[in-house]
């Protein structure tokens, strides 16, 4: 049986049309992972965007995003990062979006599967809090999907990464994996927020993070000398395959700056 695809985008970090951002063109840059979408994941059941949609919150870029993503063929969810504006989202993508409880997440099921799109995000912070509704929601949901397998994705990371961006961390995650053990089969929390790829199994829990569309950064784990560095890609989308004994994430870059190498000098 062929596992369901889905693919995951995160940090486009949009600016109005034509305004870069930290010198790069985020707007063609999210082209490209669309047209990479189109390319190579037509196939997709949904795609996924985990956050930091616009850089500075502006209602054009929300609007932008909103041209872009219309070409899509296959449903479209969409939560907030910590550059986002709630506000200004709402206003272009619908009030409809925000849950009392939940704000700007969502769940539904697929494959089997419960997926779960979680809003980290507080007015304010850069790093995330889940305040007492979204724990509710959450467990609500969890508790709705009994014994199917559950994905959970969302903006900030929840485990350490021992790196600098850990300063900007899921402030309460005790309390958010206590609910997420509430049930018996969390398969994946996949995170965007941390701009490079890691993977980690924390408290019991498989943890992976993208790097997203806008710039990466190096692993400046301890004992790495100097400070971390920012770098102009890989623009990284996630394809993710659910399939009856588990899941796996794969990571496509979609801003390739690498050679092809020719045919022939493989046997």
């Amino acid at each position: 049986m062929s596992p369901l695809k889905f693919v995951i985008l995160s940090d486009l970090h949009l600016g109005p049309p034509g305004v870069p951002v930290n010198g790069l063109d985020t707007g063609q840059r999210t082209r490209e992972a669309l047209d990479a979408i189109l390319r190579d994941h037509a196939d997709a059941a949904f795609v996924l965007l985990a956050g930091d949609l616009a850089d500075r919150g502006e209602a054009a870029a929300y609007r932008h995003l909103h041209d872009l993503i219309a070409d899509l063929p296959m449903p479209v969810y969409l939560t907030l990062g910590n550059h986002d504006d709630r506000a200004a989202f709402l206003s272009v993508f619908g009030t409809a979006l925000d849950d009392p409880l939940g704000r700007v997440s969502t769940a539904f099921d697929a494959a089997g599967h419960r997926i779960i799109l979680l809003d980290t995000t507080e007015p304010g912070l850069v790093g995330g809090r889940l305040c007492q509704g979204r724990l509710d929601w959450l467990a609500a949901r969890l508790d709705e999907a009994e014994d199917r397998p559950v994905i959970v994705v969302q903006h900030h990371h929840a485990n350490p990464l021992f790196l600098p961006v850990d300063a900007i961390i899921l402030e309460n995650a005790a309390a958010y994996v206590e609910v997420l053990n509430r049930h018996p089969e969390v398969r994946q929390v996949i995170a965007g927020h941390v701009h490079l790829p890691t993977s980690a199994v924390w408290k019991g829990l498989p943890m992976t993070t993208l790097a997203g569309s806008h710039y990466s950064v190096t692993p400046h784990v301890p004992g790495v000398p100097g400070r971390q560095r920012q770098l102009e890609g890989p623009a990284q989308m996630a394809v993710v395959l659910l399939h009856p004994e588990g899941v796996t994430v794969h990571f496509q870059d979609h801003g390739e700056r690498h050679l092809t190498l020719a045919p022939g000098l493989f046997h």
